[in-house]
């Protein structure tokens, strides 16, 4: 018997894009739910990986890709990178049909390369990154606190929290795979590391046809994990392989690390640069994330109750947690996600930023009044060097937070936020 469908904050987005572009592109990781979701809004559907179909569908696409675009549309292509021509095609009969929202493409992995004479898809094939399920769409926050009303300059809600710090440290290995959010702790918690072992056997060589050690992948994600929500370097990466027994130089640990880029394993954060007031040197190394916080959970090999245990790493898988769930949040409202670091140590973990030019600054802690304070300090502090002649003031401040029984304002204006409230 199948699930009944769980709708995800893009599915909006997807549909907005299909009535401006011929064809959209989804991409994101294995198993996050894109196959569904664009199942949603598809009238016919080609599956290029079905065992049945797969030799067959693979000649076609060679011989004659407009066979294989026929059908009911918007057509959906799964898994379009097995078959790169098919892009080609896509856009070709994109520009013959003249009409918006005839293909939805759906891909886990990068392709290796299109032919030097492809088109880039520009005006044609619009592109959007679809996640693993936020908090807000597994049912794990309230969403009584909308991102998008504070951005707006709406007052933020005195919202209840009922999570607890054990509860937060489950979802955070647990992830926002779709599959899990239906599954006790035990079996959800075995998904994380299922997928894991499969990225590591099998797609970060599949990818582009490179063969790569399992045992090498697995150190890469160690190390990259250990990292996490940080700006570690590729140098302490190599350090790191090289102490696992393996050998490594920097040119191959960037080579697992584009791979697992390209099966979008890991998503790092581009660093924000505003304007200030004075001529302090801002860092712009991204800050390391994976794209769901129970791989780098998985790949340290820790549960919820070792994350209990070990407060500073909690609070670094949390921070990824955050991200991946602000992310969501802004891509619902057509914006994106930074974070701010500069010399002197100041900092926000997230800068949140819509294309219509306002944004807020965002500090993540584990929670407790001494972080709390600490993060909110932080964050006025960077709102006051702020150039606001070049620039609006940030719409709000926000610490966000593990635990906590409520959303409330601080006496300085900064919102106090339990990430079990949050939403888009």
């Amino acid at each position: 018997m199948g699930f009944d469908y769980i709708p995800r904050l893009s599915d909006a987005e997807l549909r907005d894009r299909l009535e401006v572009r011929g064809a959209v592109l989804v991409e994101g990781p294995k198993w996050c739910g894109k196959t569904t979701s664009a199942r949603q809004a598809a009238a016919s559907v080609v599956y290029l990986q079905d065992p049945e179909t797969r030799a067959q569908n693979l000649r076609l696409a060679e011989l004659s890709p407009r066979t294989l675009l026929e059908g009911g549309v918007p057509r959906l292509v799964d898994e379009w990178q097995m078959a790169p021509s098919l892009w080609d095609a896509v856009r070709f009969e994109v520009d013959e049909r003249g009409m918006p929202g005839q293909f939805i493409l759906t891909g886990s992995a990068a392709p290796a390369s299109l032919a030097n004479d492809s088109h880039t898809g520009t005006g044609r094939i619009g592109r959007m990154r679809m996640r693993t399920m936020s908090l807000l769409e597994s049912g794990d926050s309230t969403g009584a606190v909308s991102l998008g009303s504070l951005l707006a300059g709406e007052p933020a809600p005195i919202a209840r929290s009922e999570k607890q710090l054990a509860e937060i440290a489950s979802l955070t290995c647990r992830g926002g795979w779709p599959q899990a959010v239906r599954m006790g702790e035990r079996q959800a918690l075995r998904q994380a590391r299922d997928y894991l072992d499969e990225v590591c056997e099998s797609d970060v060589s599949r990818v582009d046809g490179v063969k790569r050690n399992p045992d090498v992948a697995r150190a890469v994600l160690r190390s990259y994990a250990r990292m996490v929500s940080s700006q570690g370097t590729i140098a302490n990466m190599v350090k790191d392989v090289q102490g696992s027994g393996h050998p490594a130089s920097e040119k191959s640990v960037r080579n697992y690390l584009d791979a697992l880029r390209k099966i979008f394993v890991l998503e790092d954060l581009r660093a924000w640069n505003p304007n200030l007031r004075s001529k302090t040197a801002v860092r712009t190394a991204p800050t390391r994330h994976f794209s769901d916080p129970s791989i780098a959970a998985a790949a340290l090999g820790l549960g919820p109750g070792d994350l209990i245990s070990d407060l500073e790493t909690f609070g670094l898988l949390f921070e990824d947690l955050c991200v991946r769930d602000l992310r969501a949040y802004a891509a619902a409202l057509d914006g994106d996600v930074f974070h701010y670091r500069d010399r002197s140590g100041l900092e926000a973990d997230a800068v949140v930023h819509l294309r219509d030019g306002s944004y807020a600054l965002i500090e993540i802690k584990l929670g407790g009044d001494t972080l709390v304070a600490e993060g909110a300090e932080n964050l006025v502090k960077l709102r006051n060097r702020i150039d606001t002649n070049s620039m609006r003031e940030p719409a709000f401040l926000m610490v966000l937070t593990a635990v906590g029984d409520y959303s409330y304002p601080l006496e300085n204006g900064v919102i106090v936020c339990p990430i079990a409230c949050l939403g888009a």
